[in-house]
C-alpha cells in the first residue's frame, strides 16, 4: 500500500502538471521508459515542498525523473538508476542539478531543484543508466519558466 505522502506527492505533481508551464514527457529506450518533467516549485503545495525538502520559490524550478522497466501487463516497474542532469540556458550557461533518489513503496524517482529567472528557457540533458545495465540513455528536452 502506498504511503499517504506518496499519494500526496503524486497528486501534487499531477495538479502542478495541469498548469500550462510544464514539460511532461517520456522517452522509450527498448526495455526502459524514462519519464521526465520540469516545473516551477511554486506550483507545489508548501506541505509537499517541506516533506521533500524542495525550495519553494518563484525563482526555483524542479525536475522529476522516473525510470520504468517495461513489464508485460503493467504500466512498468520502477527501477533504480544512476541519473545525472545538467541544464543550460540559451547563452550556454550550465547548471548541474543535484538529484535525490526517493523511494516510497514501489515508487522510485529522482528530483532536484535549481534557480530560474523569468521567461528563461532551459535545455536539459539527463543521463540514465538503469541499475545492473551498461547502457546509458540520454534524454534531452527544454522548458521555459515564468516567475511573474
Amino acid at each position: 500500500m502506498l504511503k499517504k505522502t506518496t499519494i500526496a506527492f503524486c497528486f501534487s505533481l499531477l495538479a502542478a502538471l495541469s498548469a500550462p508551464v510544464f514539460a511532461e514527457n517520456s522517452q522509450d529506450f527498448g526495455d526502459y521508459v524514462v519519464h521526465f518533467n520540469a516545473l516551477n516549485t511554486t506550483y507545489l503545495p508548501p506541505s509537499t515542498t517541506r516533506e521533500y525538502d524542495i525550495r519553494r520559490s518563484k525563482n526555483r524550478g524542479m525536475v522529476n525523473i522516473t525510470v520504468l522497466s517495461k513489464t508485460l501487463g503493467t504500466a512498468g516497474k520502477p527501477v533504480a538508476a544512476q541519473v545525472g542532469a545538467v541544464a543550460s540556458n540559451l547563452t550556454g550557461q550550465k547548471r548541474t542539478i543535484d538529484l535525490r533518489e526517493i523511494h516510497e513503496g514501489p515508487a522510485i524517482y529522482y528530483i532536484g531543484d535549481f534557480p530560474i529567472t523569468n521567461e528563461e528557457t532551459l535545455r536539459f540533458r539527463v543521463n540514465v543508466t538503469p541499475e545492473g545495465q551498461k547502457d546509458t540513455y540520454e534524454v534531452n528536452f527544454k522548458q521555459q519558466f515564468f516567475t511573474e
